[in-house]
């Protein structure tokens, strides 16, 4: 039986270079099958990843229909077996559904991946929507660390150095390399929630926090 699969986790926990061994590993064992994204970090028709692997993909669009592009490429006489979506969260619900139709009416299995919440905390339209339909959600397992050592779980953007918690929920930037957006600098960090909520960064902890220790203790 075809599947509906959600991978998901925060920035840096790896999803896009998952996303692209699932995709290698089903045509290895001769499976045919499409790989698709949405704003990529690395530009528009491509999956990146951190790791350094890229592979051209099909730009999901807000007006995209995943059923009829699927329907349209079987008719025509190609093979399709399954579907890999990276960046799921930046597709609509409408196209969430398109995918659990594909799964459910055609039998292909579809294998999603992207983060569930934005710099606001708030689950992205997409991967509520995958929530709500998928067969399986998976949590990935690599763990992206807070500056503090504790495990990562929120996205944070920083706007010419400073966190914030409004504005567009879709800005494409990356953890590594600032981007620039207009006249503003964006870049993200991965915070576990306690320094998100205090808008508590990296640079901000250096730039506060003491390196000597407290004197706790002494006569």
């Amino acid at each position: 039986m075809a599947e509906l699969v959600f991978f998901t986790g925060p920035m840096d926990c790896g999803k896009s270079t998952l996303a692209l061994q699932v995709h290698h590993t089903q045509r290895v064992a001769g499976r045919a099958g499409e790989l698709f994204t949405s704003h990529d970090r690395a530009g528009e028709s491509l999956v990146s990843s951190r790791l350094g692997l890229a592979s051209p993909a099909r730009e999901v669009g807000p007006g995209f229909d995943f059923f009829r592009r699927v329907v349209s490429a079987l008719t025509s006489g190609q093979r399709l077996d399954f579907l890999v979506c990276d960046e799921c969260q930046f597709y609509s619900a409408e196209q969430i559904d398109q995918l659990a139709r594909v799964v459910d009416d055609l039998q292909l299995d579809v294998f999603a991946f992207g983060i569930l919440t934005d710099f606001q905390t708030r689950m992205f339209p997409g991967s509520r929507r995958l929530v709500e339909l998928a067969d399986r959600v998976e949590t990935l397992q690599v763990q992206p660390l807070c500056w503090c050592g504790r495990r990562a779980t929120h996205n944070a953007r920083v706007v010419d150095g400073r966190m914030v918690t409004e504005g567009s929920q879709v800005v494409v930037g990356d953890t590594e390399e600032p981007t620039a957006v207009g006249d503003q600098v964006v870049s993200y960090e991965v915070l576990c929630r306690q320094h998100h909520r205090r808008r508590m960064t990296r640079a901000v902890a250096q730039a506060t926090l003491s390196p000597e220790p407290l004197p706790f203790g002494e006569d």
